[in-house]
């Protein structure tokens, strides 16, 4: 009986907030394609995945049901900070995500300039060749 209190309780928590098991599951998928993928092309976008899923997070714990986006209308009305969301987890999420495209566009032409040298995006066979460079000086 303890077993099954225990499962259900770790179900419970596990689907608690499905933005946070979303953004865990991204992160995820992400690290294992940059883990276990030789192509460069493939890490890259594995990268890119795993940044989704800590966007993703960021935008999840800065949202809180039923407050407003901190953007005042009234300049005469009286301001109450707890009626609205936190607005620093947004300002992250686009400061990240512009960071983000700009790392991405210097992979993607690190990549090409890879390409054009070794004839290849696979990391084993442009080391090997880099490694073989070498030794011929």
């Amino acid at each position: 009986m303890k077993g099954t209190v225990k499962k259900k309780k770790m179900l419970e928590a596990l689907t608690g907030s499905y933005e946070e098991t979303a953004a865990v599951i991204l992160f995820g998928i992400g690290f294992t394609i940059l883990l276990f993928h030789k192509n460069l092309i493939k890490k890259i976008i594995g990268l890119n995945i795993m940044d989704t899923g800590v966007y993703l997070l960021l935008a999840s714990m800065g949202y809180i049901a039923g407050k407003n986006a901190p953007i005042i209308t009234d300049p005469d009305g009286a301001i109450n900070a707890a009626d609205y969301i936190n607005p620093i987890p947004s300002g992250l999420v686009l400061t990240g995500i512009v960071v983000s495209v700009s790392v991405t566009a210097i992979m993607l032409s690190l990549a090409v300039r890879l390409h054009k040298r070794y004839g290849t995006l696979d990391l084993d066979e442009i080391y090997m060749s880099a490694v073989n460079e070498h030794d011929d000086r």
